[in-house]
């Protein structure tokens, strides 16, 4: 693997020689890029974990679990203590702000665990927190809007539109074909 790294990385060296390019400017440049951008989303995760959090303790997210009760409950039938993280990491996802959601995520499938009568084996609400996780519902996608503006863009909210109607759809296949195959598989079982 590091063969093909140092290779690939002598063929671009030496292009950008052949072209007339400087090699480490170009490397400079990148690295520089790649902290700016780092710095830039880092004040945005700060923001919306900031906000997620202050939401949980102000009971909001108690009241997104209520609200969420029927379509939570109609996926995840067995999810028990697990709901308030599933629910933290829906949130979290539904804003954008995947890394945020991961901590959650990783909640809920301990939680989900724990009550599974086989430990390590993935249950129906295991696969389905994961395909939901996948598919990834997004109402407002801060991170991207926040990549787009450190990038200059002179409308990074232009993309909010097309990502809730294409995740839309992604997140209601995904729950459509989770519960057209959990069932199958629950009466052979």
């Amino acid at each position: 693997m590091n063969t093909v790294f140092f290779v690939i990385l002598f063929c671009g060296a030496l292009a950008s020689i052949l072209c007339g390019t400087d090699p480490l400017g170009a490397l400079l440049l990148g690295a520089n890029t790649a902290i700016e951008t780092c710095v830039t989303m880092f004040g945005a995760y700060l923001l919306w974990m900031g906000l997620l959090n202050v939401a949980k303790e102000a009971g909001l997210i108690s009241l997104l679990s209520r609200a969420l009760k029927p379509v939570l409950s109609l996926l995840f039938p067995r999810a028990g203590k697990a709901k308030e993280a599933i629910s933290l990491n829906l949130a979290a996802n539904m804003l954008g702000m995947g890394n945020a959601a991961t901590p959650y995520g990783i909640e809920a499938m301990r939680l989900l665990n724990e009550a599974n009568p086989h430990p390590g084996v993935a249950t129906d609400e295991m696969c389905v927190l994961l395909a939901i996780n996948g598919s990834c519902l997004e109402l407002f996608p801060a991170s991207l809007v926040a990549l787009r503006q450190s990038f200059g863009s002179a409308a990074p909210a232009s993309v909010v539109l097309p990502t809730l109607l294409s995740s839309l759809c992604a997140t209601l296949a995904a729950a459509v074909l989770c519960r057209i195959c959990i069932r199958p598989c629950r009466s052979r079982s």
